[in-house]
């Protein structure tokens, strides 16, 4: 017996160096693999794993279905021994509106795994968790997502949901897409032969296609090369002189959120009208139930950005200092975390954008959001360096030894007869190699979780009760809120969007006569409202780090209790019963 509690006791000491010697790599319930990429089944798959094996954490519900069916779902992620889920700030995160940023479904579905993992054993994660609620949509796109992963694609298409479109508004739907002419499985890029040609093959690397000098020779004469570019590959299949101008679906989910929603004409796949597809039509509603989400995080791919709106120029009065500030202070934390990430405002450092998700969240919602643009090729020379084509050429050679890329073969072709087929494959751009993935999660994660770690944390930091003769007292209330993000965001306040906080002063022997905000901390005078003095509405909130200081003139007996609650939509309610009595 003494020998099996010697052997127990090592065992113990073992799997606890273990854990602490690991770090992030906690032991999880689940058995998933970071260094891969999954299709829609899978995902689904996983996420229902993550909610059996952590039932104490974790629901799944589906909010609705694709455009071709697929089940919507979100992952909620709360403790229920610290609230329920509706009582606490909420965090939504998202991945894959666009069908072939397929990264950011992985980033989703580790969010989720790794603070299951952690919970209980990661203390300030721990301490996240119990004290907020964390709404995940792994997949925005699924219909887009297996399409990407089940038909012949390059690194940019399959963008888009799958409900046919006419996109070449010649009457018939998804009728040229693109083919695999050399059958290597992804669209690849196309060149025809051309005796006046804007390129030639590298002649000591024959994969290199390079441009021929444009400036005369010399003698006057001008140099041509051999090829010229012909699109991506496929043929014409309508007649209609285009190449793959048709494919599959053809529209951008996300151009279709109600805040500066603009017609095709002006913002290409726009949609009909706002929330006209049923993916967002489903997901703004969900969002649109449950008004505790302070926070929102949307992963896209590629470029390393951490972008916040607004999406077009004559927006950014929308965005006042005030959440500017907030929106800053979160973003600079990003840009030490991910390494060759850019804070970027949308409009202004990468292009106009009507109609996009997290300006929708930002604008109509009043919530402080992002998207981050999954993965940069800065990171595969570690030099802060958008690489060369030669440097490319070099990286997939010597760390991806050319699995993403797919030899050049000249074809026969209907319109062009002779074409050069080949070059990158579609996991050759926009998507970290698997070898780095789970590091490009992990470190989104964390950025998304210090974003989480700033929602309104409020607490009453002074309670101080004055006589002040004939039965009257005064209460005056000190609330501060110690994360960055404010109760109210200064943009829900200006468009009065959702309700405003609520500090109420209630007892049974006690009559509130009069209450109100006092515009100096330590002053001595407040502004006392017209009516209803026992409920003062908090329009503008608690700022973020700040305080706010309220007084309320009650009548009572010294033995009279007070219960000060304060409440709102976007944090947990705090609540605390006083006693009139005089000073000793």
């Amino acid at each position: 017996m003494k020998h099996m509690h010697l052997i127990a006791g090592l065992l113990s000491i073992t799997i606890h160096t273990g854990t602490a010697w690991s770090q992030q790599q906690l032991p999880g319930k689940v058995d998933i693999a970071w260094n891969r990429f999954y299709d829609d089944t899978e995902v689904l798959r996983i996420a229902q794993s993550l909610v059996a094996a952590y039932p104490n954490l974790l629901t799944i519900e589906e909010i609705g279905k694709s455009a071709l069916g697929r089940p919507l779902i979100v992952v909620t992620l709360n403790n229920p021994h610290t609230g329920a889920a509706n009582t606490k700030p909420a965090m939504w995160i998202d991945g894959n509106i666009h069908g072939n940023e397929i990264q950011a479904t992985e980033t989703v579905l580790y969010s989720i795994d790794y603070l299951c993992r952690a919970f209980g054993k990661v203390a300030p994660l721990t301490e996240l968790i119990d004290q907020s609620v964390f709404y995940f949509l792994p997949s925005v796109n699924p219909d887009g997502r297996a399409n990407w992963f089940a038909a012949q694609n390059n690194s940019h298409s399959s963008r888009t949901g799958m409900r046919p479109t006419d996109e070449d508004r010649d009457g018939a739907l998804d009728e040229d897409g693109p083919e695999d002419l050399d059958g290597d499985g992804s669209i690849g890029q196309m060149w025809r032969k051309d005796p006046l040609g804007t390129h030639r093959r590298n002649l000591r690397d024959p994969r290199i296609l390079e441009s021929v000098p444009t400036e005369p020779r010399p003698d006057g004469t001008i140099e041509h090369g051999d090829w010229s570019h012909a699109g991506s590959e496929g043929i014409d299949n309508d007649g209609d002189g285009q190449v793959n101008e048709d494919g599959p679906g053809g529209y951008d989910m996300n151009r279709n959120w109600p805040s500066d929603w603009q017609p095709v004409h002006v913002e290409g796949g726009a949609g009909d009208y706002p929330l006209s597809y049923p993916e967002t039509r489903s997901i703004a509603l969900w969002i649109l139930a449950h008004p505790n989400i302070a926070a929102g995080q949307s992963y896209h791919n590629a470029g390393g950005m951490i972008l916040r709106g607004p999406g077009a120029d004559y927006r950014e009065s929308e965005y006042h200092a005030g959440d500017r500030n907030t929106y800053d202070s979160i973003a600079s934390a990003g840009e030490e975390m991910l390494p060759y990430y850019r804070s970027m405002v949308i409009y202004k450092d990468l292009y106009t954008v009507h109609g996009g998700f997290v300006n929708w969240l930002a604008e109509s919602l009043g919530i402080i959001s992002f998207t981050n643009e999954l993965w940069s090729d800065k990171r595969i020379l570690q030099n802060g360096n958008d690489p060369s084509p030669e440097e490319m050429t070099r990286w997939r050679d010597r760390l991806l030894f050319e699995q993403t890329t797919t030899e050049w073969k000249e074809l026969p072709h209907p319109e062009f007869t002779t074409v050069l087929v080949g070059g990158g494959n579609k996991w050759s751009r926009r998507i970290p190699p698997p070898f780095m993935l789970e590091e490009e999660a992990h470190r989104n994660f964390a950025f998304t979780a210090f974003h989480a770690q700033q929602m309104p944390l409020v607490r009453f930091h002074s309670i101080a009760i004055e006589p002040c003769g004939e039965g009257l007292w005064t209460i005056t209330i000190d609330i501060a809120n110690d994360h960055r993000i404010p109760t109210r965001t200064v943009r829900a306040s200006d468009k009065r969007i959702g309700m405003a906080d609520r500090l109420t002063v209630s007892g049974v022997d006690l009559t509130v006569l009069s209450g109100g905000p006092m515009p100096q901390r330590l002053g001595t005078t407040f502004e006392p409202v017209r009516f209803n003095p026992e409920s003062l509405m908090i329009e503008s909130g608690i700022p973020g780090l700040g305080h706010r200081t309220f007084r309320f003139i009650v009548q009572g007996t010294p033995r009279s209790s007070a219960t000060i609650k304060f409440s709102g939509e976007k944090f947990k309610t705090i609540e605390k019963t006083i006693t009139l009595s005089p000073k000793p």
